[in-house]
């Protein structure tokens, strides 16, 4: 199915744009992260729905998102791969959060565990989407730390327990996703910029 609406929409997009094959390949890769993103997330809102656990569902991911927009992390190589990971995550997670109470001297050894975790390995790029630019590399990596920073301090002063939860797991997600032990168990290459900038 999604090869099949990515290819109509790239056909209809070449009838209005002149497209060489590097960026016909840009506009597909483009097209199925899309595509691969809605069907996601109506899936996992629906399954979430279903089990009573959507407005978790919904928190969890806008907090999650915070701090994968900038560290960025793994692809599973295959859909159904994606599927059954984010499955765990984003309706996994929310319902561990809403059912544990972490002691504040756990929430800050975890949340300092995870912001040195994130200093040190943000961003992790993917083969397709390599971070080349030094630059770039510097701003996200600064950019991740401080996000995490924040959650961690967020999650020491908001007196809602599942919010709390919610900034802990996130980053212990994303320490995860940004992994080179995680990368190495996929068999996905880790620190694409490197092999780019050999090439």
């Amino acid at each position: 199915m999604k090869k099949y609406v990515v290819k109509k929409l790239l056909m209809f997009i070449k009838k209005y744009q002149n497209l060489d094959q590097e960026k016909e390949d840009i506009v597909a890769y483009g097209l199925e992260g899309i595509y691969i993103l809605i069907t996601k997330t109506i899936g996992i809102f629906s399954l979430a729905y279903i089990l009573g656990i959507l407005k978790e569902t919904i928190i969890f991911t806008l907090i999650y998102n915070a701090i994968r927009t900038t560290s960025f992390g793994l692809h599973a190589k295959e859909s159904w791969m994606c599927w059954i990971s984010s499955s765990i995550i984003f309706l996994g997670v929310p319902y561990i959060a809403n059912n544990v109470t972490l002691i504040i001297a756990l929430r800050l050894i975890i949340g300092i565990t995870c912001i040195l975790y994130i200093y040190k390995y943000a961003p992790a790029d993917t083969h397709k989407r390599p971070i080349v630019n030094p630059k770039l590399r510097r701003k996200y990596k600064l950019t991740s730390t401080l996000i995490a920073i924040t959650m961690v301090t967020l999650s020491l002063l908001i007196g809602n327990m599942f919010i709390q939860n919610c900034l802990i797991f996130a980053l212990v997600v994303q320490s995860f996703m940004i992994s080179p032990q995680v990368y190495k168990i996929f068999k996905l290459p880790y620190d694409n910029y490197k092999t780019y900038q050999a090439a």
